[in-house]
Formats: structure tokens, C-alpha cells, sequence
């Protein structure tokens, strides 16, 4: 059986193919790997930002109104409630201070008597009362003292008396001497020498008495007349301060100046913070109360630079109290301070304070409350509208 004759052409056809040659073949219409990765990592980032841009929208579109606040970043957008945080105050209000005794150093001064806080008075009412045993036994001390002056100023002006009737005395009788020796000159023709030389001698001696009784005579009313000084001086200032203590026993009562409620202040007292109650010492010139109308009350609230360009005078607000959730109160912008001080976070950037009146009022609004004022720009719907 014979072989199958192979032609040249057909061997050429059926020699293998190089491995090589093959992949060679293969890649020619593929990109390489390096580019491939470097273009997925670029996918990747691209995904990443997106979805992080995504979440930032979705959280700016549904943010709820009313969370801007003074120490905001940037100002409020255009139609959006600016929240502000203050505190309420009293438009009329008179503080009490602890009364200052006037010729006198004090430490403390002692309540014995104190009206509690909340309670409604009226002018006149008495407030608080200080012990006044030091004052009334400085009074009787002094009232003693000037007493016992005045009587020496009596004796002393009774011994001048006596004393000058006295001085006048001698002074007539030196003038009747010296008249009397004066007429026993004359006769000096009709007397020996000798006579008239004694004679001379007398109207000489009469003068001199005369000349030195009126001198001394001066001089010791003048100087009766400075010790008198001197005692009435003495009597003066302790009547004074007789006076003084009966002023400051009159000061330990203290009276409401006006019609209103009774609020007492946190004060520093005996190493601690609190209010007063009876029994405690209180130094002079500390306000540890007030009484305040609550008919009329406002909330001050410190605003940035750039919330206060959202703000317009006449403004309406809506104010919670953050102690009683339940009361919300109408308010208006009265004011705002042309002057304002430096931020907290930069001292570029300005805090101005303003003042809204509180519309209505309640037993519980009181003053020093923290309270959050609602503004909404005008045309906002429900601008301004709200009840308590």
C-alpha cells in the first residue's frame, strides 16, 4: 500500500505553530494590563465622590428650619427661622441691696426678717429687716456722749460768765482808782513834795492796773471762748454720729420702691452660691433681690453679624421658655445695640445684643429664664403668629 504523496505547499501548511507566535496573535486587540487598572482605580474615586456629594444634597434638602442659631457659620438662608438663645428680663424692675451704714465699718449684716421669694407686694411692703441691736446701741452710746458734752459746754459757758463779771469788776474799780488818784493830782500845788511824788506814784500804778486789766481781759475771753469752741465741737460731731446711727437703725428696714413680685438673686455668700434666707450675713451694697413687674417682660439674646443682617426692627418672634415647654409667648425686635463686643470664637467676628418684648404674660415668666427667641423673616408664612 502506497504512501500518500505530501506536496511541498501542504507541508508548509501543516507545520505547528509557534506558541509565541500565537499569543503574539492574541493581544493585538486588547489594551494593556497597567492601563486597565489604572483606568478602575479612577472609577472607583469618581464613585466614591458621587456618592458623597449625594448624601451632602439629601442632608441640605431636608434639614429642618429653625436650626440656625448666633453661633452659626454663615448667615441664615433667605425665608429660614433664625434661632436665637437669651435670657428674660424684667422691663421695670428696682434692686435691693443690702444697705450701706454710713460713719461705720461692717462686715456683714445679719437677715432677721425676709419676705419669700414670688410673693406679690406693693409699694411700701416691707421686704427684709437687719438686726439693728449694734446700730440702736450706738445710738444710746452717743446720744449719752453728747448729752454729757453739752452739759460741760453749759459749765464751762456759766464759768465764763462768772468769770468775765468778775474781769468787768476789777475793771471799774481800777477806773474809779485811777479817777480817784487823777483828782489827788490836781491838789499837787496845795501838797508837800513828798505827797505829790506818792501821788504821782498812785495815778501811774492805776493806770498800769487799768492798761493790763483790759488786756488780760481780752485774752481771757478769747481763750474762754476757745475752749467753749472745743466742747460745742465735741458735742457737735457726737450728736452727728448719733444721728448717723440712728439713720443706719432706720436703713435695717428695707421697703419695696414699687408694686411687683419679689425675685431673689444668686449671690456669694458663706463660701457658697445661692440665695439668701433668714438668718444669713450679708456684706453692705450687695443686690441680693429685686422686684420686678411682670407685666412687661423681654428677652435679651446676643446675635452674630451675620444673623443680625436676617434682623429688622418691628420683627415678629415667637419665644419658648426652655424650663416650661408648654408656654410660647408673641414677641417683637424693639432694639438691637449699635456697639458690639468680640466673638467667641474670633475677634472679627461681633456680637451685638438685642431686645425682644414679650407679648402676653404668665405666673411662671419670670425673670432670668433661658429662652429660645424664633425670628422669621416678614413674609414668612406664619410670620409672627402664635399663642401662649
Amino acid at each position: 500500500m502506497s504512501s500518500p504523496v505530501v506536496s511541498p505547499q501542504d507541508s508548509e501548511e501543516a507545520k505547528p505553530v509557534d506558541s509565541r507566535d500565537s499569543g503574539a496573535g492574541s493581544n493585538s486587540g486588547r489594551l494593556p494590563r497597567g492601563i486597565v487598572s489604572a483606568l478602575g482605580a479612577v472609577l472607583a474615586v469618581v464613585l466614591v465622590v458621587a456618592v458623597v456629594i449625594a448624601a451632602l444634597f439629601s442632608h441640605a434638602r431636608f434639614k429642618a428650619p429653625g436650626t440656625a442659631t448666633q453661633h452659626s457659620a454663615g448667615p441664615a438662608a433667605a425665608g429660614q427661622t433664625v434661632r436665637l438663645k437669651g435670657m428674660t428680663a424684667a422691663v421695670e424692675a428696682r434692686a435691693v441691696q443690702a444697705p450701706l451704714i454710713a460713719g461705720q465699718q461692717v462686715g456683714t449684716l445679719t437677715i432677721t426678717k425676709l419676705i419669700p421669694s414670688g410673693t406679690r407686694v406693693r409699694q411700701g411692703d416691707l421686704l427684709v429687716e437687719f438686726d439693728r441691736q449694734a446700730q440702736l446701741r450706738d445710738s444710746i452710746d452717743k446720744q449719752a456722749q453728747a448729752d454729757d458734752l453739752n452739759q460741760q459746754v453749759i459749765e464751762a459757758q456759766a464759768k465764763e460768765d462768772a468769770a468775765r463779771a468778775k474781769d468787768e469788776t476789777e475793771i471799774l474799780e481800777a477806773q474809779d482808782n485811777l479817777a480817784k488818784t487823777t483828782l489827788e493830782m490836781e491838789k499837787v500845788e496845795l501838797l508837800s513834795r513828798i505827797d505829790a511824788e506818792k501821788a504821782q506814784e498812785d495815778l501811774d500804778e492805776a493806770k498800769a492796773t487799768l492798761a493790763q486789766l483790759k488786756q488780760t481781759f481780752d485774752l481771757k475771753r478769747k481763750a474762754a471762748q476757745a475752749s467753749i469752741r472745743i466742747l460745742e465741737i465735741q458735742r457737735d460731731r457726737t450728736r452727728e454720729t448719733m444721728l448717723h446711727a440712728q439713720a443706719n437703725s432706720a436703713l435695717m428696714e428695707i421697703h419695696s420702691p414699687i408694686d411687683g413680685i419679689v425675685v431673689f438673686n444668686t449671690i456669694w455668700k458663706q463660701g457658697n452660691m445661692g440665695e439668701v434666707q433668714e438668718g444669713d450675713q450679708v456684706r453692705p451694697g450687695v443686690p441680693f433681690m429685686q422686684v420686678v413687674d411682670p407685666a412687661m417682660m423681654e428677652v435679651r439674646v446676643p446675635v452674630n453679624q451675620e444673623d443680625l443682617l436676617q434682623l429688622k426692627i418691628g420683627e415678629r418672634a415667637l419665644v419658648h421658655l426652655d424650663a416650661y415647654g408648654d408656654l410660647v409667648f408673641p414677641a417683637q425686635l424693639e432694639s438691637v445695640d449699635p456697639m458690639g463686643t468680640a466673638g467667641d470664637f474670633s475677634p472679627k467676628l461681633r456680637n451685638f445684643s438685642a431686645t425682644f418684648s414679650i407679648q402676653g404674660h404668665d405666673p411662671r415668666l419670670m425673670p432670668d429664664l433661658s429662652a429660645a427667641v424664633d425670628v422669621e423673616p416678614a413674609g414668612a408664612p406664619g410670620a409672627g403668629s402664635g399663642s401662649r
